[in-house]
């Protein structure tokens, strides 16, 4: 089987050369003229992911080869695209940085690769003419095998600046200028300590949007990029892929999912998988909602920034009571980083001022005041029990990228498990694993090991059935 998809990959040659603007302004433009756009997010950010799924009114999926296995990520490209007219795939970091540096592992190149998608790179283009050329000539010689269809310079000082880049890049790569954007005198998001602010914070909209978009229509040939998108090959499928838009015949049971400021890390594949095994996704909000949604026989808390929220998260002391009983009597309930965070005793802030939470897990939570406390990567981690999501012994993949900590590491009795580097390196206990519970800072895609959704539904129909 082969799905016919036209589809490009937006890379950067670094990080910070604005593949994220470019890639949203280009969906929100192509959204506007009636185009369903299926965004995605090379790597497991979650924060640009936010803001193409913001532009696109549809959720973008993350594609990372170390989170989930290749065949999984295919499925997944053809099981969201199904009722797409075009996809857009944003690169991480520079379009050959990823896990590895003697081979395209973890990076955007692995994914054009993979899913043969043509790629258009985008540069910072400030200050330079001739040489980005060179830049751009020397990112296609690298690797000659993936399918460079053009180019997008940012930051590109007016027309004379375009013209002296698009004969350059003419006479050398032979690739076209698809835009030539210019540049800005300030940012279109802010950032916080692990990046950008997520959409559900700051999303753009009114007037700004309206703005970006005005000078994005002045300066990208879109007929053309939509023709370099139509000469992508059909994307080979197999019918293994069907089990992703299948659901149970089985009653569905509810699960409440945390959304809001405070939490909304979650990868959408994780979330179709859920709804396969037999869930239905019940949001809410631990900000505002004083109890629970009705019917709920199971808990998703989420990642997120729950530090920021931490005073109105305090606040809610109804709600924080009732699910302090609800978790005691056994409500499955799973939790990722800043879930972990709400079920502990306290957060304390970067300023050292202290919140109370929901003290289901007997720590505290501390926020670090500098960068070097920061643990961010991928990560192996092996069960150390029998947990609401895997059995004893099971590995699986994951990743941190966290600035808290919590007071005191887990004790072998609690510890949910042993993490390790990619290498199988720098061993230590992670997270909380009893009846009922499981919260780490791992975060993980349920892609990698979908039994993980199974069981947890299974345990939240044990719950409902027992209730």
């Amino acid at each position: 089987m082969s799905l016919n998809l036209p589809r490009l990959l937006i890379a950067g040659t670094a990080s910070g050369v604005g593949k994220t603007l470019i890639s949203y302004l280009l969906i929100a433009e192509l959204r506007a003229r009636g185009w369903r756009v299926q965004p995605f997010k090379v790597g497991p950010d979650y924060l640009d992911a936010s803001h193409l799924a913001q532009a696109a009114g549809r959720p973008c999926y993350n594609l990372d080869t170390w989170l989930m296995p290749p065949a999984r990520l295919e499925a997944i490209v053809a099981s969201a695209c199904r009722d797409a007219d075009l996809a857009i795939i944003e690169g991480m970091m520079g379009l050959y940085d990823g896990r590895e540096a003697h081979s395209d592992a973890g990076s955007a190149a692995e994914i054009a690769r993979l899913l043969q998608t043509p790629v258009i790179l985008v540069l910072d283009a400030w200050a330079q003419a001739r040489s980005a050329a060179a830049v751009v000539l020397g990112f296609q010689q690298f690797a000659p095998q993936l399918a460079f269809v053009g180019v997008i310079a940012n930051r590109v000082a007016g027309p004379g600046h375009a013209r002296l880049l698009r004969e350059a890049l003419a006479s050398s790569s032979g690739l076209p200028l698809l835009a030539a954007f210019p540049a800005l005198s300030e940012a279109p998001w802010s950032e916080r300590h692990l990046g950008l602010l997520p959409a559900s914070e700051q999303a753009l909209s009114g007037e700004r949007l309206n703005s970006l978009l005005s000078l994005w229509r002045q300066s990208c040939e879109l007929e053309q990029v939509l023709a370099l998108a139509r000469q992508a090959p059909p994307l080979a499928t197999s019918e293994a892929q069907a089990e992703l838009i299948t659901t149970p015949n089985e009653k569905r049971v509810r699960l409440a999912l945390a959304y809001d400021e405070a939490f909304s890390f979650y990868y959408p594949d994780t979330l179709d998988l859920l709804r396969q095994a037999g869930a239905e996704l019940v949001p809410f909000s631990p900000l505002r909602d004083h109890q629970l949604p009705a019917g709920c026989s199971g808990l998703y808390l989420g990642g997120g920034f729950p530090e920021e929220h931490a005073a109105p998260l305090a606040a809610n002391e109804r709600l924080r009571r009732q699910l302090g009983e609800l978790l005691a009597a056994g409500l499955p309930c799973y939790a990722e980083c800043g879930g972990l965070m709400y079920l502990c005793r306290h957060i304390r802030t970067a300023s050292g001022e202290s919140y109370p939470m929901l003290g289901v897990i007997e720590r505290e939570s501390i926020l670090a005041g500098n960068s070097t406390d920061l643990r961010i990567g991928y990560r192996l981690a092996q069960a150390q029990r029998e947990s609401l999501l895997l059995p004893r012994g099971v590995q699986v993949r994951g990743h941190e990228f966290h600035y808290s900590r919590l007071d005191a590491d887990p004790t072998p009795e609690e510890a949910a498990y042993m993490l390790s580097s990619p290498d199988g390196q720098h061993q230590q206990l992670e997270g909380f694993a009893r009846d009922n519970l499981l919260a780490s800072y791992l975060h993980l895609s349920f892609s990698g090991y979908p039994e993980a959704a199974q069981r947890f539904v299974a345990a939240a129909r044990r719950w409902r059935q027992a209730t």
